[in-house]
């Protein structure tokens, strides 16, 4: 303690950990959810922070963009920590014809191009899945709060612009419901050090539709995924 991109001491960061890419949404949910509010990281601005919520001890901080950065992040976090939970709170592109802006998914897998599960060397490929007591939590959840919500297959990519124009599509058609960059290796190193992650997303945009949200609207409107979060932490 502490890590190259973590300065946090041992006991700071708490068993649970709510992850947004964007390090302004977790300082955005910490000052305005979290009680008692310490803050534990400012390391190359990705900001962490540990608090309250009813009680509860919970911990949020930035993973950035891309599987390598929340690969680092949570893998530090896991091994070096001891975090048993981490809730990632993103933003995705909607694929599916019935997903609408503002509607959440709660990740069951994760598809993606990346080759992140290389460094395992393993005989196969690897199917990277949810932790299921935190998405059956999270399901339960959405239904007591009546948020529209669907529960699935997403892409995570490596690529944010893709060369080939049909590649959104050619995944929806085997039923991706979204397209993000970072549930993949997060739920990689959750299964490898044998802990446990959900990833919750709240549709900025749809690739198809073209409708989308604003950055500050990304920021600081995504507020039925972080409560739920916060409530099944």
């Amino acid at each position: 303690m502490p890590t190259p991109h973590n300065e946090a001491a041992t006991g700071e960061i708490a068993e649970t950990v709510l992850m947004p890419g964007d390090p302004l949404r977790a300082k955005f949910l910490a000052e305005h959810y979290l009680e008692d509010v310490t803050v534990f990281n400012t390391v190359r601005n990705m900001l962490g922070y540990t608090g309250t919520y009813k009680g509860k001890r919970v911990s949020v901080m930035g993973s950035g963009m891309g599987m390598p950065s929340i690969g680092i992040y949570s893998h530090e976090l896991y091994a070096f920590y001891g975090v048993e939970k981490i809730i990632r709170i993103g933003s995705c592109g909607g694929l599916a014809k019935d997903i609408h802006l503002r509607d959440l998914i709660i990740v069951q897998g994760a598809c993606t191009d990346s080759n992140f599960a290389h460094q395992f060397e393993l005989p196969g490929t690897y199917s990277a899945i949810s932790d299921f007591s935190l998405l059956e939590a999270a399901v339960q959840k959405a239904r007591e709060y009546n948020v529209p919500f669907h529960v699935g297959n997403v892409i995570a990519s490596d690529l944010f612009y893709h060369a080939d124009s049909g590649s959104a599509a050619k995944w929806a058609s085997v039923g991706c419901l979204g397209v993000e960059m970072e549930s993949y290796a997060l739920f990689l190193n959750a299964s490898y050090h044998h802990k446990k992650a959900l990833t919750l997303l709240t549709v900025s945009d749809h690739l198809f539709t073209t409708e989308e949200t604003t950055a500050k609207e990304r920021e600081q409107t995504f507020t039925d995924m972080m409560k739920i979060a916060l409530e099944i932490a």
